[in-house]
């Protein structure tokens, strides 16, 4: 019988026990959800204090797709220079069908060596490039660019800056290729090339056979993003009756272009009287935007 009363208070015992336990259990579980509830609450508030305080705002999806924007160079000269140098009649198929517009203006407008349609063209551009010089030309530029990493960072920064001032602009196709010394940069129906063969370096030694000191200068690695800026805004902002326009006006409206190159690069690549009116002008006139100093064609405020 002692053995049963004894079993019958530890019974009792444990579930006095097991009802403590519950009972804790049930407010140490109203606390956790008081608690998560608060730690939810105070994080809410925190961030949105964050937010209001760092002044950071929600991009819409143009501003996205800004922020992933990336220009690279694609390379057409690769293709061009196995057809030249291997006479591989499938790299220039693959020039013609991936890249239709710049190899018609390769051949009809840059070298001027007939129509696409010709059925000898192809043997006339590969007979074109057949001199030794060119080959020449066209083994260095391959060698000097084959890694063209820093072009490619330094147009994508470009183009996030100029996206900021002029949210309209679009970005064109950028490709690369040899021009045999005619063109430096080719601005086309959206797209605009770069003719490696123009930018082998100062000192390039067939260089000063048919240019001077001065010219040479710009004919380098440092100047390929510059005067591409230069000539796509310029084909953007076109200054209205330029071949009635003085001279005065054609180069402030360059000058225009040149000193908002020089604005994006963080650089005076250009240098000229002109320019430091468009300085002057812009440091007394704080509010005009890049884009309205662009768009503006009345030249004569420059001078005021």
């Amino acid at each position: 019988m002692p053995i049963i009363l004894t079993e019958n208070l530890t019974f009792l015992a444990n579930l006095f026990a097991l009802e403590i336990f519950f009972s804790n259990f049930a407010e140490i579980f109203e606390l956790i959800v008081r608690v998560k509830f608060s730690f939810s609450t105070i994080f809410c508030l925190i961030f949105i204090l964050l937010l209001t305080g760092c002044d950071f705002k929600l991009k819409p999806f143009s501003e996205v797709e800004e922020d992933t924007l990336e220009v690279r160079i694609q390379r057409y000269d690769r293709m061009e220079s196995l057809f030249l140098t291997t006479g591989d009649f499938s790299a220039l198929q693959q020039m013609s069908t991936d890249y239709p517009n710049e190899t018609r203006t390769l051949i009809e407008t840059i070298l001027g060596l007939g129509s696409v349609d010709d059925p000898e063209i192809n043997s006339k551009l590969l007979r074109f490039y057949q001199d030794s010089t060119l080959q020449a030309i066209i083994s260095d530029a391959e060698l000097q660019y084959a890694n063209m990493d820093d072009l490619n960072k330094l147009l994508t920064e470009s183009f996030h800056k100029l996206k900021v001032w002029i949210p309209g602009i679009k970005v064109p196709l950028v490709y690369a290729q040899i021009c045999a010394l005619d063109q430096s940069i080719i601005v086309g129906n959206e797209s605009v090339g770069i003719c490696l063969d123009k930018y082998l370096g100062k000192d390039y030694p067939l260089y000063k056979r048919y240019y001077d000191e001065e010219q040479r200068k710009t004919m380098q690695r440092d100047y390929i993003v510059p005067d591409f800026l230069s000539f796509y805004l310029l084909s953007i902002y076109q200054l209205p009756n330029f071949r009635e326009a003085k001279q005065e006006e054609l180069d402030l409206h360059v000058a225009k272009i040149q000193w908002v190159v020089n604005k994006v690069l963080g650089n005076k690549f250009f240098h000229s009287s002109f320019l430091n009116i468009i300085d002057q002008y812009m440091a007394r006139n704080p509010g005009v935007t890049i884009e309205e100093l662009l768009t503006d064609n009345d030249v004569r405020k420059l001078r005021k």
